[in-house]
């Protein structure tokens, strides 16, 4: 098991900075932004207008098609209806609403007691975690009632991703050492939509104590927790099934191709919440680290909590170099600090100028250390050579659709090219163009 998948890095994790710091309660912000596009898909269109009152857990925003509904995750008045900055890197549309500090719960949020959750049939627990807005919460946020449509019939093997190898980042870390029961509770649930018994916990050797909390916690459910080395970028899908069941998934294919589906910590949580609290996804556990703060926080904080605010909570010693959303290796950079907290912000990692790394004249030199830690087995290289020839036939031939964005190969690379900046163009490029062949044919 010490080498569970091809490539990858051991970059330095820097968890000690809040891996023993307790969940704790961010206090509502005055004003809060909720942007109604969260998820992959089409985004949200507002329900409601400037002046109206909502209440906590109140409907917002929600479509048609590929799409989950957006909440308010405070009670109060609604400011403006307008596009505002978002963390990826575009303007929103966005329900701005002035938090009347009352949280007043909205009716149709009800408690379910264990009878009455298993009188659910499959169709209505997948109903009600897609009325709640769960989205995949370890980044991604495609919604979860469509994978778990998806995968009715053909999955056998169901893995939460507790192995949170980015960086800095500990905030599942700490869900699975405080709140097991309710991982462990929403991934009870998914089993039972899938028709499973066992179920698997993945999770990496270099968190002793959320592990033995996870495993205090499973005698008779069916969970399985499985313990592996501490290898960056372990949490990636298709390396994680890899490491629990030797299975690869094939290019451009999907985990159910080889029967698995992926879910990540804080999503089961959030099920769990959905189907006995009857509470939306309103909330979620943000960690938020780096060198130059004062006082690094793991902090459960209300969607649509803007950075700057939490920066503030921690306090800082120096401006800072960059803010990411999310970790070092994979995080979003942020000019704007007035972008608000999302469904799939687990992290804001806040790094001061000593992590500022430049090469005067960057050029690729072919030594191949790219390809050495490329965990999907690409040529990095040849990848950074085709971004310049503009043909997006080239890009497909050196599989630029199957780059997992982790960063080992921009880590490992001496000259410090952007390489991950460059293959999101790629594939960007590759989406634009498949869209206009569509477009054609219409």
């Amino acid at each position: 098991m010490a080498f569970s998948f091809f490539g990858g890095v051991h970059p330095e994790e820097n968890k000690w900075y809040t891996c023993d710091r307790p969940l704790q309660e961010y206090p509502e912000p005055d004003v809060l932004v909720i942007p109604m596009s969260q998820h992959i898909g089409a985004p949200c269109k507002p329900l409601v207008k400037k002046g109206d009152l909502v209440k906590k857990g109140q409907k917002i925003g929600d479509n048609t098609g590929l799409c989950v509904p957006v909440h308010a995750s405070v009670s109060g008045k609604v400011k403006a209806v307008e596009a505002k900055p978002h963390t990826s890197g575009v303007t929103m549309m966005s329900v701005v609403i002035e938090n009347d500090h009352q949280s007043t719960l909205h009716e149709d949020i009800q408690p379910r007691t264990q009878e009455q959750v298993d009188a659910l049939t499959t169709e209505e627990l997948i109903s009600i975690i897609r009325e709640a807005g769960i989205v995949g919460m370890g980044g991604a946020s495609f919604p979860t009632h469509v994978k778990l449509s998806g995968g009715i019939g053909k999955v056998d093997t169901v893995i939460v991703n507790a192995g949170e190898c980015e960086p800095y980042i500990t905030a599942d870390d700490r869900l699975c050492r405080d709140m097991p029961e309710k991982v462990i509770s929403g991934l009870q649930i998914i089993m039972r939509i899938f028709g499973l018994k066992e179920g698997h916990i993945a999770i990496e050797n270099n968190k002793p104590e959320a592990i033995r909390a996870l495993k205090a916690q499973v005698g008779g459910t069916g969970v399985v927790v499985d313990v592996f080395p501490a290898m960056y970028p372990q949490g990636a899908e298709k390396q994680l099934i890899q490491a629990v069941t030797g299975k690869q998934v094939p290019s451009g294919g999907l985990p159910a191709a080889v029967g698995c589906a992926v879910f990540n910590a804080a999503t089961c949580k959030a099920i769990h919440d959905a189907v006995y609290d009857g509470m939306p996804l309103i909330q979620r556990i943000v960690t938020v680290s780096g060198d130059i703060l004062m006082e690094p926080k793991n902090l459960i904080v209300p969607i649509g909590t803007s950075f700057n605010d939490l920066m503030d909570a921690c306090g800082h010693s120096e401006n800072p170099y960059k803010v990411l959303s999310g970790g070092p290796m994979m995080g979003m950079a942020q000019y704007d600090l007035s972008v608000p907290t999302t469904k799939g912000v687990n992290a804001v990692t806040i790094l001061g100028h000593k992590n500022r790394y430049t090469v005067k004249e960057p050029q690729c030199i072919r030594c191949g250390k790219c390809i050495e830690v490329c965990p999907m087995r690409l040529m990095p290289v040849l990848m950074y050579k085709a971004l310049f020839t503009n043909d997006v036939n080239e890009l497909n031939a050196v599989h630029m659709m199957d780059c997992i964005e982790c960063g080992c190969c921009a880590y490992n690379c001496p000259a410090a090219l952007p390489l991950v900046l460059g293959f999101r163009s790629g594939k960007q490029r590759i989406r634009d163009a498949a869209a206009a062949a569509a477009s054609k044919k219409v």
